[in-house]
């Protein structure tokens, strides 16, 4: 009989800004991966400063320290830094959220604007959306979310039309009146587009940035789709994390803990490198399933959600692609 693998003990690198501008989000990210691993000799937080500078000197200390996984740093600006000072030593995953990062070698781990427009799309599509004008504001994320709205039109044979919102978040006249209308951002200005387009006929689609749980927001947003992490598993983490910890978590609290939950699988089974990372088929997780590709990407399974004066009901799940 073969002997069981022993359970790998090397440490795990956790690199956040726990000074500097981003604090306040780095020691969230702490404290929701201290959920996931709390011996210190397994997870080990070194302090970015949220800086380049910052980051490659936490990511030398780790290697100093013989990692085997470095989780981050957060910002896209500090992922060459860290990989290079990593060397191909261990794996690096980047919690950005641009795709760029992966030109760096890292694993980009964010929720991006292309696997959100990617689920609230195909789902679109499903129930007979054929022409869809996306609302842009000037903001990365927005544009982002149309240029992959774009790049979908022929697998979805659907017609994507961009439009500028105007001052007060009036939306400009697009010919043929559009099936759907898609806010991929959140915030006032696309409340007001949302308010002007209330009671046209016209579906209103959105990404995780236009979750807004106010009782105002979700009067405007009544019937809207939007693709976001499965709200169970998340609302499961969350749950677990003000309670142990105080406090609501963002998405980006829960990546962290999702990278420390997934390196605690690969150490017991003693695959904690890229190879085991890579071998899995798909990692449960709070910000919904999802599996590391071998270009750097992460493919991630999305909900889809419809706003009622409650909250977010799921309706449905978009694979991945």
């Amino acid at each position: 009989m073969l002997a069981a693998k022993k359970a790998d003990k090397r440490p795990i690198a956790l690199l956040v800004p726990l000074t500097g501008p981003h604090s306040a989000l780095g020691l969230s990210m702490q404290r929701a991966a201290m959920l996931a691993e709390n011996t210190p000799s397994r997870l080990m937080v070194f302090d970015t400063g949220g800086t380049p500078v910052g980051a490659q000197a936490a990511a030398l200390a780790a290697m100093k320290a013989r990692c085997a996984m470095v989780l981050g740093p957060l910002l896209a600006a500090e992922a060459g830094p860290v990989v290079q000072a990593v060397a191909g030593r261990a794996p690096v995953i980047c919690f950005s959220n641009d795709p760029a990062v992966r030109s760096t070698g890292a694993f980009v781990m964010g929720i991006t604007a292309t696997q959100v427009t990617g689920a609230v799309l195909r789902y679109a599509r499903t129930r007979g959306i054929r022409r869809v004008a996306v609302i842009g504001d000037g903001n990365p994320w927005a544009t982002a979310a149309a240029t992959a709205a774009e790049a979908l039109q022929g697998e979805l044979n659907m017609a994507v039309q961009r439009i500028e919102v105007l001052p007060g978040g009036v939306v400009p006249g697009a010919g043929d009146a559009p099936d759907a209308v898609m806010i991929p951002g959140g915030g006032e200005t696309m409340m007001a587009a949302a308010r002007n387009l209330k009671g046209s006929g016209i579906q209103l689609l959105g990404t995780v940035q236009a979750l807004d749980h106010r009782p105002a927001s979700l009067e405007l947003l009544d019937g809207a789709w939007l693709a976001s992490p499965d709200p169970v598993a998340f609302g499961a983490f969350a749950s677990a994390y003000e309670g142990r910890m105080g406090g609501a978590p963002g998405a980006i609290a829960a990546l962290a803990y999702d990278a420390v939950t997934i390196c605690r699988q690969l150490r017991e089974k003693s695959t904690l490198d890229r190879a085991g990372l890579l071998a899995e088929p798909a990692y449960p997780a709070a910000t919904g399933p999802l599996r590391f590709r071998e270009d750097g990407s992460v493919a991630r399974d999305m909900a889809i959600v419809v706003a009622g004066p409650d909250g977010y009901e799921k309706v449905a799940m978009s694979r991945g692609a």
